[in-house]
């Protein structure tokens, strides 16, 4: 499997990636530690206790590891996330929307982990 046929795969964006990390060799020793980086267990982790300090920051940290792995669909989900929790801001949904967003982008995650180890295993 090609890194092209990963993003495919994923429903990532290899030109994002490639604009920001510039070759396949850096996009391909990224894309590979993104399952074990823990960067999404954080923002789960954070969520079981709606510590909002905690939400804004893991989340922000997912957002832009995903950004600049190509990854939109997740970074987008954690940065409306960090967004709720942004210091200063009044939060606009219910602790139970804030759980099914966390849902949402543990399935997506676990998805995309799981696209990227069977890249990983085809090399």
């Amino acid at each position: 499997m090609t890194l092209q046929e990963l993003y495919a795969n994923i429903s990532g964006d290899y030109s994002r990636a490639l604009g920001v990390l510039r070759i396949d060799k850096l996009i391909d020793k990224h894309i590979r530690k993104f399952p074990n980086c823990g960067v999404a267990e954080a923002v789960i982790a954070a969520g079981e206790t709606m510590d909002p300090v905690k939400l804004f920051e893991t989340s922000h940290a997912m957002k832009g590891v995903c950004y600049n792995l190509g990854l939109i669909t997740l970074a987008e989900l954690a940065s409306e996330l960090s967004e709720e929790f942004r210091p200063g801001k009044p939060r606009r949904h219910s602790d139970e929307e804030v759980a099914a967003l966390i849902a949402k982008i543990a399935g997506l995650y676990s998805v995309t982990a799981e696209g990227i180890r069977a890249y990983e295993a085809s090399l």
